[in-house]
């Protein structure tokens, strides 16, 4: 039997988000329900909330970095029980056939994963909704297991902001002996230099803001670099092993790559879209550098991430909102009036 669900959802482009009744499926002998306790708000719920990207199917619950309790399993589910501190990421569902998913890797499925919000579920053909509600039903093998210690409500954005971070990081092989180089302080940024450091590199803000060096220094930061000083710029030319970008909007990335040492990554996880200005092929063969891209990580990726952040006490700054909040909320986003992700407290939508 479905079960009716108390969510927010928006209904149109232009429309604010607000209550809403939601149906979750039966659950299927492979399913894990999840009573949600706290979910962080990531930029992508705004932009699809907004049909930014011109694919919003609506009524929309965003929601994809959520924390909760599981309440029931599928009579096969093995990995997870009732009561157990879990959580769900932007995917909940692959192929799990294909060369990505069995290598772990289900993120770049050959068939595309499902994500948690705004895909199509791949059995029954149903819209996918988020987590901005009481509770979500997900496949077994897409739930999280919580480390013990981690604060549940500041550990929420990991499932986002977290993992796009650490990925490129783990897979470009960041830690000691290595210089780091990361591009903003927001969201994905501010815990790129927690991980960096954490992982044991020498780590490097790069930022047009001269108000943001002692903040960074805070998170971990070794170095700050005003990259809008060509003098500074200039003396950061050929010194870094990996940068890792985390600005959104397009920008000129002849510098940073003129600051990778040779066989240097620049590795891209916040611009979506063209790179405007193109970058000359010329700044990559003077030196074998390479510019690459990650989008956040796989299950096994992220449950290693997961546990890496309790060992070293990691979680993400954060600012706690009732669910009522979400539309102010969206309007600070906007104006990057946020240090570092806004999560939504649960408990307020009852």
């Amino acid at each position: 039997m479905s079960s009716t669900t108390h969510a927010y959802a928006a209904q149109a482009a232009d429309s604010e988000l607000a209550a809403y009744q939601l149906e979750r499926r039966e659950l299927r002998e492979d399913d894990v329900q999840i009573e949600i306790d706290f979910c962080g708000v990531c930029h992508s719920d705004l932009h699809t909330a907004r049909n930014d990207w011109h694919n919003t199917v609506y009524p929309i619950v965003p929601g994809h970095e959520i924390v909760g309790k599981v309440s029931a399993i599928g009579s096969k589910v093995q990995r997870h029980k009732v009561g157990d501190c879990v959580a769900v990421g932007c995917m909940i569902d692959a192929c799990m056939q294909c060369d990505p998913c069995t290598d772990g890797e289900e993120n770049y499925c050959e068939k595309r994963a499902t994500m948690t919000y705004n895909g199509q579920d791949r059995r029954d053909g149903s819209h996918t909704q988020g987590g901005y509600a009481s509770s979500i039903v997900v496949r077994e093998e897409f739930v999280l297991r919580m480390p013990a210690g981690l604060d549940p409500a500041a550990a929420a954005p990991l499932l986002c902001a977290g993992i796009t971070s650490w990925s490129p990081l783990k897979h470009h092989q960041a830690g000691p002996g290595k210089k780091v180089g990361v591009i903003g302080l927001g969201g994905l940024g501010h815990m790129a230099l927690k991980f960096a450091a954490a992982l044991g590199a020498e780590v490097t803000l790069f930022t047009t803001s001269q108000s943001k060096m002692e903040e960074a220094r805070r998170l971990g930061a070794h170095n700050v670099i005003l990259s809008s000083d060509a003098e500074q710029m200039k003396a950061a030319r050929n010194q870094f092993d990996l940068i890792v970008d985390t600005v959104p909007k397009p920008h000129n990335l002849a510098p940073y790559l003129a600051a990778l040492r040779r066989n240097g990554q620049l590795s891209l996880v916040g611009p979506i879209g063209p790179l405007d200005p193109a970058p000359h092929a010329g700044l990559l063969m003077g030196g074998r550098k390479s510019l690459s891209g990650s989008m956040i990580g796989g299950i096994r990726e992220t449950q290693e991430m997961l546990d890496f952040c309790a060992e070293k006490n990691i979680t993400c700054d954060i600012e706690m909102i009732n669910m009522q909040d979400i539309n102010e909320a969206y309007d600070r986003m906007q104006k990057n009036d946020v240090r570092y992700r806004f999560v939504i407290d649960m408990a307020s939508l009852d």
